[in-house]
C-alpha cells in the first residue's frame, strides 16, 4: 500500500529519493523523537518543533490550549506542514558542491483538526508517551482533568505524504576521482546512554526494562 503522489508530494529535484509507501513513511515517523509543524498566523509563515506520535493512519501532534496553533486552528481545523528527519551520516565527497548528508525524511500536508474528546485526547497522550520510550503510558501517573484541559492535541490524517531517501556515497564527477582528497561517509545513530535516575528517586524503584535496554525503533 502507498501514498498517492500530488503536485505537493511530488519533488521538483531528487526524484528518484521520494518514497511513497506507507512502511518507510511509518518507519521514519516512529524513529523520529521530534518533527517540525508548519503554519501560517497572521499572514506569515511559522515553524515550531513538537513531539509527536503515529497511531495507525493519525499522526498526533503535542501542543498547549495557549499555543500558536491551537490559537490559529478555526473551526475547520489548521492546514499545515509537518516534517520528520532523520540524519544517517554526512557524505563527504572530493569537491564541495558534492558534500551531502545521508537522510530520511517525511513530509506530511494537510489539515489538522483539535482533539475536542476526552477519550481521543488520552489516546493521543498515550500514544506520545509511548513514542518516547514505548510502554511509558502505562507506568506514569495519568494526566487529571486540570491538566487535561490545559493540554492540547492536534490530529492530522496521514493522506497526503511523501518520504524522501538518500543513502549511498558521494557522487563526484570522474574528473574528480584522481584528486587527493578524502570522500567517503560518517555514519551517525542515536544511541543512548544508561537511564540516570533523579536524586529524590526511591532507591527501591529499578530502572524499567523499557529504559535499561532504551533504543529507537528502525
Amino acid at each position: 500500500m502507498s501514498y498517492a503522489p500530488t503536485p505537493q508530494t511530488t519533488p521538483t529535484r531528487y526524484r528518484e529519493r521520494a518514497r511513497y509507501d506507507r512502511a518507510t513513511v511509518h518507519r521514519i515517523l516512529d524513529e523520529a523523537l521530534i518533527c517540525h509543524l508548519g503554519y501560517t498566523r497572521g499572514g506569515r509563515p511559522i515553524v515550531l518543533p513538537t513531539t509527536h506520535a503515529r497511531v495507525d493512519e493519525t499522526l498526533y501532534l503535542h501542543g498547549s490550549t495557549g499555543s500558536g496553533p491551537v490559537l490559529a486552528a478555526g473551526p475547520d481545523g489548521l492546514p499545515v506542514c509537518v516534517t520528520a528527519t532523520l540524519v544517517d551520516g554526512l557524505v563527504l565527497a572530493r569537491s564541495a558542491l558534492h558534500h551531502s548528508m545521508a537522510y530520511r525524511s517525511v513530509v506530511a500536508i494537510g489539515c489538522a483538526r483539535l482533539v475536542d474528546t476526552e477519550d481521543e485526547k488520552r489516546l493521543g497522550l498515550d500514544a506520545l508517551l509511548n513514542h518516547v520510550a514505548a510502554g511509558r503510558a502505562a507506568d506514569v501517573r495519568p494526566p487529571n482533568r486540570r491538566e487535561l484541559a490545559a493540554t492540547a492535541v492536534l490530529a492530522l490524517d496521514l493522506v497526503e505524504v511523501s518520504a524522501s531517501v538518500r543513502d549511498g556515497g558521494p557522487n563526484d564527477e570522474p574528473e574528480d576521482l584522481a584528486l587527493p582528497h578524502w570522500a567517503g561517509v560518517v555514519p551517525l545513530r542515536v544511541v543512548a546512554g544508561p537511564a540516570e535516575p533523579v536524586a529524590d528517586l526511591d532507591p527501591a524503584i529499578a530502572t524499567p526494562p523499557y529504559l535499561a535496554s532504551y533504543r529507537r525503533p528502525h
